[in-house]
């Protein structure tokens, strides 16, 4: 939902700092693995310790790589198939750090087993909605589904939650809650859209199965 309207504007946004990086002789690759390293030192160093506004800061900063190697490979006519494989590899990577130091605070100083346990099925149901997607295309289906709360909604929802929860540290009272609300927010909507991506690679493999039988051609 938000890919198709927040990718396109922070591309706009982005690509004269692209521009700059390919300049100074930067590639995408080094920035896929520098972001990708910014997000995890992020929520693993600052996440763990309750720090979730500087965390959420950190990270934030660093995200945007995401759209900032694919605009620099494609102003440098260097997309392939290796960069879009390190590109999906490590969003993973890094979702994983976002809601395995949310995890780690709650398991720890947070002292919530519940929230600690919403949390790392937030990072398990991302990795399997993300996987659905990635399985049906790879047998050649075209999982035409975009889903309620994709990679996009899943960090926006998670970090905003995150960075003003971290406000509660400043002395602003009650703003803590928001994290929780969104983890379980997070939650339900990565289950609706995992049962919607499921129930489109059954439809679409059932008409791909039905198209390919024997005789299908002559019947229809």
């Amino acid at each position: 939902m938000l890919n198709k309207y927040a990718r396109a504007f922070f591309t706009r946004v982005l690509t004269p700092f692209a521009a700059f990086l390919l300049r100074r002789g930067v590639s995408p690759d080094a920035v896929t693995l520098i972001g990708t390293a910014g997000v995890m030192a992020g929520a693993l160093v600052f996440f763990p310790r309750g720090e979730f506004f500087w965390g959420t800061i950190v990270i934030t900063l660093f995200v945007f790589s995401d759209l900032v190697d694919g605009n620099m490979a494609r102003q440098a006519g260097v997309s392939s198939r290796w960069g879009a494989f390190l590109d999906s590899t490590l969003d993973r990577v890094a979702d994983s750090a976002v809601f395995g130091g949310i995890a780690l605070w709650y398991a720890g100083t947070g002292n919530d087993n519940v929230l600690c346990a919403v949390a790392i099925f937030c990072l398990a149901s991302g990795q399997v909605v993300s996987y659905t997607k990635a399985r049906g295309e790879a047998i050649g289906l075209p999982v035409a589904v975009n889903g309620l709360v994709e990679r996009a909604e899943r960090l926006v929802i998670t970090l905003v939650a995150a960075g003003l929860a971290g406000l509660h540290s400043f002395g602003v009272p009650g703003i803590d809650v928001l994290l929780p609300i969104a983890l379980w927010a997070v939650a339900a909507g990565s289950l609706v859209t995992l049962g919607q991506r499921v129930v489109t690679v059954r439809r679409e493999a059932a008409e791909a199965d039905a198209a390919a039988a024997p005789g299908s051609e002559a019947t229809s």
